[in-house]
């Protein structure tokens, strides 16, 4: 029998989950109805630009950051409502939404951090190279980890998708209060804190496949 395909359903709750399901419920349904699923996951296009862009305009006024926070809140928005909108309407399309929608999500990481090459002292620019590795490295884990598993974890440890967009909003309001020279300082702890974390992921993630492995071998032998 084939294992029904499950990358729509999420495994794994953050932090926000709860609220985010609350505020999700109150307002799907006053989504325009022109404004479809796709439209929302699309949109993260229009937002990626305006990251790189605001990122460029910050050289000369680092005000312009507030502008890369508000288009975070703006990817947050669309990407929190496009599933919502495709159930409530039966409009989604799931695969195409499951393969659109996380490599978008991919692409806005990779704007956030060119916007970030922009202003980075240039002493400090292949850490931000190191970031994006580090950073794509959760997301082909938990990819890695759907194909075998057939569940998508998008949270771990209570930390998802909405803590590391709010993490970066606030990197952001750090960089305009105290300057990015200041704030560059940081950025080899952050990696450190990053890697630490990933190798704790990889780490409980190969366990649970490993056991997985161990089970159906299990009842391989049986079965003989």
């Amino acid at each position: 029998m084939k294992t029904p395909f499950a990358g729509d359903k999420k495994v794994g709750q953050s932090l926000f989950t709860p609220l985010e399901k609350k505020f999700v419920a109150a307002f799907v349904d006053k989504i325009p109805l022109w404004l479809e699923t796709y439209h929302l996951t699309l949109m993260t296009i229009i937002w990626s630009l305006g990251v790189i862009l605001f990122g460029y305009l910050a050289q000369a006024n680092i005000q312009w950051l507030w502008g890369v926070s508000a288009l975070i809140v703006c990817q947050y928005i669309t990407d929190l409502f496009d599933g919502a909108v495709g159930r409530m309407r039966n409009t989604g399309l799931i695969k195409w939404g499951y393969y659109m929608d996380h490599f978008l999500d991919y692409v806005f990481l990779c704007s956030l951090l060119i916007g970030y090459f922009f202003i980075v002292p240039e002493r400090f620019v292949y850490l931000s190279f190191a970031m994006l590795a580090l950073y794509g490295a959760f997301m082909v884990n938990s990819f890695l980890a759907f194909a075998t598993t057939n569940a998508f974890r998008i949270a771990v440890f209570g930390i998802g998708p909405t803590e590391i967009r709010l993490a970066f909003i606030i990197v952001n309001t750090l960089i305009i209060v105290f300057g990015n020279s200041y704030m560059s300082q940081l950025l080899p702890y952050v990696l450190g804190i990053s890697l630490l974390a990933l190798i704790v992921v990889v780490y409980k993630t190969q366990k649970e496949i490993w056991q997985m492995d161990m089970e159906q071998k299990r009842k391989d032998s049986k079965n003989c």
